[in-house]
């Protein structure tokens, strides 16, 4: 895998992200969504993208609980926000 620096950050990102837009969202694709992020580990990937509007939140709560038995120092995780979905969620603060 390849990387980049981020700026003077110190971060190392991969050349290569996964995203959880349309990925994941029920409670029958945690299994799937588990497999991906473990895929993406053994092949380099640290940079995982998300937001809020995936899925109304099902994406970002399927890939907090896939990331979460790993070193949060071990990855970058990106969101966004722009379009309303409603009531925050408040996934990743068990990371």
């Amino acid at each position: 895998m390849k990387y980049r620096r981020v700026g003077a950050s110190g971060l190392k990102v991969s050349e290569i992200g996964l995203g959880s837009w349309l990925t994941y969202g029920t409670a029958a694709e945690q299994k799937a969504a588990d497999a991906c992020i473990q895929t993406a580990f053994e092949c380099g990937i640290n940079f995982f993208d998300t937001a809020n509007a995936y899925n109304r939140g099902e994406g970002e709560k399927a890939m907090g609980a896939a990331l979460k038995p790993y070193e949060r120092s071990s990855y970058v995780l990106s969101t966004k926000v722009y379009f309303p979905m409603g009531q925050a969620h408040q996934c990743f603060s068990c990371l």
